[in-house]
């Protein structure tokens, strides 16, 4: 099955717990906002389902693999966004590409069309040929996007990706992002942004490593806004 399964996950530095029992589970096509303060534990969960860290305890399934007994499987199936760049500042956006590309073995034909399709997807075709470091924040942060698309994955992670922008290009980014789902890619989008949730979302309120809420924004705040519900549960 296309998606993300969390159950039971916990994981500890030292005596310190850094997520407490987190499970949750998201569909094929389904875009979720993994909303929480700084320090709620979202990194850590990130980490944890990129296999940067190895879990003590529970589960993870991605796109219907157990990342804990086929790691390669699970993760060929995964798109990445990191919350600081990690873009090579003096390759060309197309030169970004065509290396990430090679490192998955796609090559030729198969290259060229993917590239050019996720160029055209995140708008930023005609600026193919700029170095990386020459973009603002918000075109740095497409070109993550279109190279974390590139080869298909079923699941997208963007950890706190508008990190830095201005409020046009964080609108311009969480709009694109939200389009993604459509065509089947789920989404985890991490923020401590509330204004970045869309009332139709998927909602999880994450806090002090466990998970406080999850549903729809529109429902779990009721008459509220989500400002002001998720500032009295985490204050």
């Amino acid at each position: 099955m296309n998606g993300l399964r969390v159950s039971n996950l916990s994981y500890q530095f030292g005596e310190k717990t850094a997520l407490d029992n987190v499970g949750f589970s998201l569909d094929q096509g389904d875009f979720c906002a993994l909303l929480g303060p700084n320090g709620a534990g979202k990194s850590t969960l990130f980490n944890l389902l990129t296999r940067l860290f190895v879990a003590g305890q529970g589960q993870i399934s991605i796109a219907g693999h157990d990342l804990q007994k086929d790691p390669r499987a699970a993760l060929a199936t995964l798109g990445i966004v990191f919350q600081q760049t990690t873009l090579d500042l003096d390759l060309t956006i197309l030169q970004n590409l065509r290396y990430f590309a090679a490192l998955h073995g796609i090559s030729g034909r198969d290259r060229n069309r993917r590239i050019g399709r996720v160029l055209d997807r995140m708008q930023i075709a005609d600026r193919a040929g700029e170095k990386a470091r020459t973009l603002n924040g918000g075109h740095k942060r497409r070109t993550e996007i279109a190279r974390a698309l590139l080869h298909d994955p079923k699941v997208l992670l963007l950890d706190e990706p508008t990190v830095g922008l201005d409020a046009a290009a964080r609108q311009a980014i969480t709009n694109h992002v939200h389009s993604l789902s459509s065509d089947g890619t789920t989404v985890l989008w991490a923020t401590h942004l509330a204004d970045e949730v869309w009332p139709d979302d998927r909602l999880i309120i994450l806090h002090n490593s466990r998970v406080l809420a999850d549903g729809r924004a529109k429902d779990i705040c009721g008459g509220d806004t989500l400002e002001n519900h998720f500032l009295r549960v985490t204050t």
